[in-house]
């Protein structure tokens, strides 16, 4: 039997040890903001915090959750008022969507561990998250606001990558 907290609800599961966390959390406790994206951790879609630090959900076994505590989007605030969640909002930072809980969830981290990024940290930490629509000017944008740095960053005319499409 696994025991761990979800979004500060205490929850058990007596399956597969191995089955990936991001299942369980949309399977078994029908937490859908956690999307599934490559499957490899890749593209950062599924990323949640598990202790406090952001992971990969689609690789993660709920076994490693052993005990600890797991955050989706759903419980990053329960009335959507983090401030992250608020800069997304207000800088409207998503286009198709689909990505956005993840990369919330990284900047998330991202704050608590840096209170204060510059451009360079925020580019190294949310580098694993990919968003086709190209929205990384603005979740930049939004991860100072949420800093309250709102207005120490300027628009790069290229962003940082191969060809200057990511962070």
């Amino acid at each position: 039997m696994i025991k761990l907290t979800v979004n500060g609800a205490e929850r058990s599961f007596d399956g597969d040890p191995d089955m990936p966390l991001l299942w369980y959390l949309r399977d078994e406790v029908g937490l859908t903001g956690t999307k599934f994206g490559c499957g490899i951790a890749q593209c950062g879609a599924c990323t949640i915090h598990l202790g406090g630090a952001a992971v990969r959900g689609c690789v993660t076994p709920i076994s490693a959750a052993e005990g600890q505590a797991v955050v989706t989007i759903e419980g990053l605030s329960p009335d959507g008022n983090h401030p992250v969640q608020v800069a997304w909002r207000e800088l409207d930072v998503s286009q198709c969507g689909y990505c956005q809980c993840g990369q919330m969830m990284q900047a998330a981290s991202l704050l608590t561990e840096t209170p204060k990024p510059t451009d360079a940290q925020i580019d190294e930490a949310m580098t694993g998250n990919l968003c086709r629509c190209g929205t990384y000017p603005r979740i930049r944008a939004a991860i100072h606001q949420a800093a309250g740095n709102a207005g120490t960053t300027k628009p790069a005319a290229k962003m940082p990558g191969s060809k200057g499409d990511r962070l």
